[in-house]
Order: structure tokens, then C-alpha cells, then sequence
């Protein structure tokens, strides 16, 4: 299955007119449980057991780079950067953060980037954040140089916390021209980003606004 999916990206990128040189196709992998509860028990060697597997399915099926996305632990992002490193292909750490700004593991975000830094070598490529809405992850990006580290954004649509958004019982689309703002002020703060996307409760009307809003501040 996954090797049937990376060959319709392939197709979808020939369609499209891109090569191989201007298109980056991307394994996305998520957390071993659930991504709003901490994984009890998980340390980085089990993850890396654990991860691996698919891993190199990712590598067999010839994805240029593994993303990890929705990361709440930061055991279980050095065991995925270490498993892509062992594999030989690049990774992408994705955090998401709770209402108090910090990863359920109780890290901030520079503690979890400069913790997974210091025990892979700083095997990333880059670390991005998602699942979290810019009024909580905008204040606690700062202007240090570790956030340099962060080269993406895929916000959910709305501010609620996860545990809100989970009981709803319906995706909550929140504002999509106030979101595509945000995300103008959070690049302007930060112009090395350049991977923006959606997250819960986005479609293609808030990634069309993100885009637009981007391109016409850039």
C-alpha cells in the first residue's frame, strides 16, 4: 500500500509538470498512541524499534524524507530521527503543544528541539510544528536562534484545546482569513520558514487563503 501511494504522488507530480529535482515526496508517520495522551513507557530505543518498520517500507518505497507529525514526547522523536538516520533518510520532527505551550512530556519547544538535537547529533532537518492553533504556538516561538530550527507550520483551524476539539463530534473550521493572517505575522517574525500547511479542521479553503495571503506579504 504505502509503495502504491508514493507511486500516485510520482504521478501526480509528472501530471503536474514537476521532476524529481523541484518535488520533495514525503513519508508521514505518526506517534505510536494517541497523540493527546503521553506515551507512558516509551523511551527513545523502543521508538526507534518500534518506528523503524515503516520506516524502511518509506526507504523501499523510494520517499525522499520522513516526517514525523503530532509529536508530543520527546523520546519518541529521537527514537524516529534515529531510526531515519539509521535508514539513511532525512527527518522531520512535527511537535504539537498543549494550552500551556508546552509538549505533553512537559518540554518547551526549545527544550524539546535542543533535547532531540543533543542526542542525534542534529539528525533533523528541521523541526516544524502542528495540531496546535498560532495563538498558542506563536507566543512560544520567541526570536532565540533555536527557532531557526523550525522550518514549517500546520495549524489546526481553531484555538480550542484538543480535548475540546475531540468531543465536539465535528471538525470546527474556525476562521480561515484570520488564520492565513497568522500565519503572515508568525513568517514575518520568522523568515526562514517556508513548509506551511493545515491541520484539524482545515480543507482547502483555509490552505488556499494561507497560500494567497503568503505569496501577496512575500
Amino acid at each position: 500500500m504505502n509503495h502504491k501511494c508514493f507511486e500516485l504522488y510520482r504521478e501526480c507530480a509528472a501530471n503536474a509538470g514537476l521532476t524529481a529535482e523541484n518535488t520533495v515526496i514525503s513519508g508521514c508517520i505518526g506517534p505510536k498512541g494517541d497523540a493527546y495522551q503521553t506515551n507512558q513507557g516509551l523511551t527513545p530505543k523502543s521508538a526507534q524499534a518500534y518506528h523503524s518498520e515503516q520506516i524502511e517500507t518509506f526507504k523501499a518505497a523510494g520517499v525522499d524524507i520522513v516526517t514525523a507529525l503530532t509529536l508530543n514526547t520527546t523520546d519518541e522523536a529521537i527514537g524516529i530521527a534515529k531510526a531515519s538516520a539509521q535508514a539513511g533518510i532525512p527527518s522531520v520532527i512535527s511537535f504539537t503543544i498543549e494550552k500551556n505551550r508546552k509538549l505533553r512530556s512537559g518540554e518547551t519547544l526549545k527544550q524539546a528541539i535542543e533535547i532531540v538535537d543533543a542526542a542525534t547529533s542534529s539528525a533533523p532537518a528541521y523541526y516544524m510544528i502542528n495540531c496546535s492553533h498560532p495563538v498558542d504556538f506563536g507566543p512560544a516561538l520567541g526570536n532565540e536562534p533555536w527557532a531557526n530550527r523550525i522550518r514549517g507550520l500546520r495549524a489546526n483551524a481553531s484555538s480550542l484545546d484538543h480535548g475540546t476539539l475531540c468531543q465536539l463530534g465535528h471538525l470546527e473550521e474556525g476562521n480561515p482569513d484570520e488564520l492565513a493572517n497568522q500565519y503572515v505575522d508568525i513568517r514575518a517574525a520568522h523568515p526562514t520558514m517556508n513548509v506551511f500547511g493545515g491541520c484539524c479542521g482545515t480543507d482547502y479553503i483555509h490552505v488556499e487563503k494561507i497560500g494567497r495571503a503568503l505569496l501577496a506579504a512575500a
